[in-house]
């Protein structure tokens, strides 16, 4: 069982500021930037950072990803600037739902379309940290346009490994501008995966995957602005929060700040929202284990979804993510990709555009609903993590199309009339 408890742990030796890496599986502390390390060089499982201090409210105080320093490891970072992004009110859905409450987080509203930006402000500034020249990742395409754009901007080479043909256009020409060395490489993500991750181990490259554990630092910021702009409302916390799962990088990292928060008496632990994974039926091993009990993940080989952010068989936070879901009271579920569509569409009715992956927490939502799992006196957020704009085929095929007509005024009336 994963080790994600914070209490009772003082800095160790190795800390340096206040700030040191613990393998979630055997606990044992790594200096964070005095060499480059992504697992535990004992056991190999997954590293964490850790703080001698938790923040509370009061800590917080500025703009963006870094309003909250005082929860991350330096206090600021190449920034473009990221976060602050909004949380809708969906009244037709809401209403549609029956619902108590239902707010969007839209992420796809950061600098390059995506929550990755969170994770790359702290990602990046880390490498500086440590001195690395060349930044790598393995995407299905967000990843890659952060990384390509934070790259670019602290003047650092990037290298991006893509799964050839699975990447939808508006996220490669991202990549490609922001002038990052661009490989397409036969097989799916999780290839890509393992060879970028090989590259890093023999220190070719930064890996800035969500293996990195910095990258979740930046991105439980999503969770600080979530629960600050409810706090704020509401003067309680959302109950449930529904997201998209791919790699399940933001599912552990809005666990590690719920966490955070209850280390510092901010946050009762009994207060945590439910976190709530949705995948696709064509690509869901973590709802699998959710469903089936296991204590692991099984790794889908073959997976296929037009949700292609989340087109993923090997969720490498899952050891971080299932403790999550479950410690929150939480689950998973699946929906389809006409589920997905639908939802998209349901999301544009409410002037909010998001890539298919977004769509999935509605999708997700609406079925559990159904279900009767989550009940109308809840008040829920759905986490969307891209932009239409992302995934342009995606958006045209989900719209409706183009009506030809003449052109001259008269024709058009005709054609309206019609």
């Amino acid at each position: 069982m994963a080790d994600l408890q914070l209490s009772g742990r003082e800095a160790p030796a190795v800390a340096q500021d206040g700030v040191w890496l613990a393998c979630i599986e055997c606990g044992q502390a790594f200096a964070p930037f005095a060499e480059v390390i992504y697992r535990c060089a004992d056991c190999g499982g997954l590293l964490e950072a850790r703080y001698g201090e938790y923040p509370t409210w009061t800590d917080f105080s500025g703009r963006g990803v870094w309003r909250y320093a005082a929860a991350l490891p330096f206090d600021s970072g190449v920034s473009l600037p990221e976060g602050d992004t909004p949380l809708y009110e969906v009244p037709g859905l809401r209403e549609d739902l029956d619902l108590r409450a239902l707010r969007v987080k839209h992420e796809g509203m950061n600098p390059t379309g995506s929550f990755k930006d969170r994770g790359m402000t702290v990602g990046v500034r880390v490498a500086e940290e440590v001195g690395v020249s060349r930044l790598a990742c393995a995407s299905t395409g967000n990843t890659s346009a952060a990384l390509a754009a934070y790259g670019a901007r602290a003047g650092l080479e990037t290298l991006v490994l893509l799964p050839t043909g699975k990447v939808a256009a508006g996220k490669l020409a991202q990549a490609a501008i922001h002038g990052a060395r661009v490989l397409e490489v036969e097989g799916n993500f999780d290839t890509c995966l393992d060879i970028v991750s090989d590259l890093a181990n023999r220190g070719e490259a930064y890996l800035l995957n969500s293996l990195n554990p910095f990258r979740l630092e930046g991105q439980k910021t999503i969770a600080f602005e979530i629960l600050e702009d409810f706090r704020e409302e509401y003067g309680a916390v959302p109950d449930r929060i529904c997201l998209p799962v791919g790699n399940a990088g933001n599912t552990a990292a809005l666990y590690k700040a719920f966490r955070e928060l209850v280390e510092s008496d901010s946050l009762a632990a009994d207060e945590m929202p439910k976190l709530t994974g949705v995948q696709t039926d064509g690509a869901a091993p973590l709802v699998e284990a959710i469903e089936s009990g296991n204590e692991a993940i099984e790794r889908w080989d073959a997976v296929e979804t037009k949700a292609t952010a989340i087109r993923i068989g090997n969720p490498v936070n899952a050891p971080k993510a299932l403790p999550g879901i479950r410690e929150t009271d939480g689950t998973a579920i699946s929906v389809s990709d006409r589920e997905v569509t639908a939802a998209q569409r349901a999301l544009a009715e409410e002037g909010i555009g998001v890539e298919p992956a977004s769509a999935c927490s509605l999708a997700g939502l609406r079925k559990l609903r159904e279900r009767g799992v989550v009940d109308g006196d809840e008040r829920v957020v759905c986490l969307t993590t891209g932009h239409l704009l992302k995934d342009p085929d995606a958006a045209a095929a989900a719209g409706s199309d183009p009506e030809p007509v003449p052109g001259d005024t008269e024709s058009v009336l005709d054609h309206l009339a019609e």
